[in-house]
């Protein structure tokens, strides 16, 4: 019976490759992805989060128990490493998200597409509230860039990616908050009315 594929997540992916580097404990793994800023794309905050992939990626047998590490006053730590089938695994994930873009559900987009329950007022302020917070986050990516600048341009592309997206984001919101403003972007309840039984009509055909 052929197995399963394992699904896959950014932080699996980051344990398979933190464990491909050299065997570590978990807490050695969370502190390397912050270290090296790969926390901007990889959310370690809750280490109950690493804990439960890793105890996933243990029974598919894509990790290992290598051995049990003790520093003094520190409780046991287990080390783990990679399998042949995990390192198999790890390049197969990183082939499939590079290669073929995915289905992703973020919040905003779902907001947008219901945006219509705001009144056009209502919606041009809390874009225009999204603005400043668009550009205090595409700041913030500019001063990590700098920080970082001293490395080679491989270890940084997720942060060009980051403020890619980050720009593109906020220089369309900026053109929606500015047809809301102009009144070019506009509705009102009998319109959406008017809409809704048009759109009803058409789908019942």
């Amino acid at each position: 019976m052929k197995k399963k594929p394992v699904k896959h997540s950014a932080i699996a992916l980051a344990i398979l490759t933190m464990l491909y580097e050299e065997p570590m404990h978990p807490y050695r793994m969370q502190q390397l992805i912050k270290d090296r800023g790969k926390d901007e794309v990889i959310n370690v905050t809750q280490r109950a989060s690493l804990y439960q992939t890793i105890n996933r990626l243990q029974r598919e047998e894509l990790i290992t128990a290598h051995s049990v590490s003790r520093d003094e006053n520190r409780p046991e730590r287990t080390v783990y490493e990679l399998t042949t089938g995990g390192r198999e695994t790890m390049l197969d994930w990183m082939r499939q998200i590079l290669s073929t873009p995915s289905a992703e559900f973020p919040e905003f987009p779902a907001a947008m597409s219901v945006l219509a329950v705001l009144t056009p007022k209502d919606a041009r302020q809390q874009l225009e509230r999204r603005v400043v917070a668009l550009e205090a986050e595409l700041k913030r990516i500019d001063g990590l860039r700098a920080q970082a600048s001293f490395l080679p341009r491989l270890f940084l592309l997720e942060m060009e990616l980051l403020h890619a997206n980050c720009a593109t984001e906020l220089k369309w919101v900026r053109s929606v908050v500015e047809d809301l403003r102009s009144g070019k972007l506009t509705w009102n309840e009998k319109w959406l009315r008017k809409m809704a039984k048009e759109f009803s009509e058409q789908h019942d055909k």
